[in-house]
């Protein structure tokens, strides 16, 4: 078990380095195609994303978290998910290529048509990598991952910005989006030297399947409930209405997405092997929860607080009017670093059929809440989508924990610390920038605010709500020598 404390300190440290790297690159990448493309060539690829993007969510069927959930699995098991996760990647390529002309008649835009044919092409990338890319995880090779997703990201963002560079608009869009699956699979295969064997019957994974097909069903919901808001707005409002909130949208869930891919693969991999210690899980994951809120509460409020400069800096002054949107939808970092981590416990204590339950009740709430805000435009629906989302997470918090080892009174401290902080340093801030507003530029202005929210956030942090011991805990966890090697081979699995 000391083992696993260093492997899962030292695999978050290095996820997290890794995803501090891909959030500036995104950002980066995001800062010039911004500059290089319009409202209109990011709509345009945004249309086919939100329907090509319910079709992902079925390109391996759960079957990799079915992998890492098992505490032992065997060779032939892993081989025989490899082609299922093959054959249901070819047959979503073919299905996206027969839903082309559907896109095309639905938004009345036919340049839709081969967009989405090519993009099709990412489901047969993605699952070729799939096993491979959940080998890595259960032998918590975290930083072999890290350098395959970063190296990822800065292939997909060369050829990206290359293209737009070159003229090629909304192509240099879908070109990255094809070349990310493609380079992580990649990746994946030269890093681990298993090769999958044939196919076998009755090697039990029926059980794997259905934990995997509730994953996806899960995933299914919440994804229809997150982004059926960007369907009517392309619908009803069109591509510049679409685009704007669209990159609003993506701004403000660059720092959730990767602190949750970052956290999420090495909370997963660690829980799922304590599934028979209580103590041991509810601690590990009490630690984990409060750094992830740590870490997301000073975003929350920096986005808050500063949308204009925010949007001026990274997007430019085209996008002003994507400024207020961000500024609405910022309430929802805060809910998703707060509700996030509970569905990884409930799927590494095998509960998911709990989170899908969870998800219906609250998916056909959010769906209602869009309908009535649509009329409104993209202001109106972003304020539908925080408020749902902050009223949720009570309810969500208590069904969650019910009957685990994680009390609703152990989140409320967890979240109390870090959330008192931030409001101080809110307040520090806010100063600030009313002070600077008159005689600073915004990158400069930005800058100083960002300061002054992080310093005064870390000295509350440490040395008044108490955490210090918790944080030099991790520190002295990343100074001791590892007692094991980080490789493993399929055996050891």
């Amino acid at each position: 078990m000391k083992d696993l404390k260093e492997k899962t300190i030292r695999g978050g440290l290095a996820r997290l380095c890794a995803q501090g790297a891909n959030f500036f690159l995104r950002l980066g990448s995001l800062m010039i195609l911004a500059r290089l493309l319009g409202p209109k060539d990011f709509g345009l690829v945004g249309m086919v994303t939100v329907f090509t993007g319910v079709l992902t969510l079925f390109r391996d069927f759960g079957l990799s978290s079915a992998a890492i959930q098992r505490t032992t699995v065997t060779e032939e098991q892993i081989s025989t998910l490899f082609w299922i996760n093959i054959f249901v990647g070819a047959l979503l390529t073919l299905l996206a290529i027969a839903l082309a002309p559907v896109i095309t008649a639905f938004y009345h835009e036919p340049r839709l048509f081969m967009v989405t044919v090519v993009l099709a092409v990412g489901f047969l990338f993605n699952a070729a990598g799939v096993q491979h890319g959940a080998l890595l995880q259960r032998q918590m090779r975290f930083t072999t991952l890290a350098a395959i997703n970063t190296v990822s990201l800065i292939v997909g963002t060369a050829i990206a910005i290359g293209g737009a560079k070159a003229g090629y608009g909304y192509w240099a869009l879908v070109a990255m989006s094809i070349t990310l699956p493609f380079t992580n699979t990649v990746g994946c295969w030269l890093t681990v030297t298993w090769i999958p064997g044939r196919p076998r019957r009755g090697v039990g994974i029926r059980s794997m399947m259905r934990f995997g097909g509730t994953i996806t069903l899960n995933g299914l919901v919440a994804y229809v409930a997150n982004n059926f808001e960007k369907v009517l707005l392309g619908r009803y409002w069109g591509v510049d209405a679409l685009g704007l909130y669209g990159r609003a949208y993506q701004l403000i869930n660059i720092p959730t997405d990767n602190l949750n891919s970052a956290a999420g693969e090495v909370a997963f991999s660690a829980l799922s092997r304590l599934q028979g210690d209580p103590d041991r899980l509810k601690n590990y994951f009490l630690k984990g929860y409060t750094v992830i809120l740590a870490l997301t509460l000073p975003v929350t409020v920096a986005c808050a607080l500063f949308a204009d400069d925010m949007i001026s800096v990274f997007l430019g002054p085209k996008w002003g009017a994507a400024a207020p949107i961000f500024r609405l939808l910022a309430p929802t970092i805060l809910a998703f670093a707060i509700v996030n981590p509970l569905f990884w416990l409930l799927s590494s204590l095998g509960l998911v059929e709990r989170s899908l339950k969870m998800g219906l009740v609250i998916a056909p709430v959010m769906i209602l809440s869009y309908l009535v805000a649509v009329p409104y435009g993209p202001r109106g629906v972003a304020v539908a989508y925080s408020a749902v989302m902050m009223l949720w997470v009570i309810p969500c918090i208590i069904w969650s924990v019910h009957d685990t080892v994680i009390s609703f009174r152990d989140i409320v401290v967890a979240v109390g610390r870090p959330l008192i902080g931030s409001l101080v340093a809110a307040g520090f801030a806010f100063g600030v920038r009313s002070v600077s507003i008159q005689f600073l530029s915004p990158l400069p202005r930005l800058v100083l605010e960002i300061t002054v929210l992080l310093i005064t956030f870390m000295g509350m942090l440490l040395f008044v709500t108490g955490q210090k011991a918790l944080y030099l805990d991790l520190v002295r966890g990343l100074r001791r020598p590892s007692s094991a090697r980080e490789e493993g081979d399929l055996a050891s699995t």
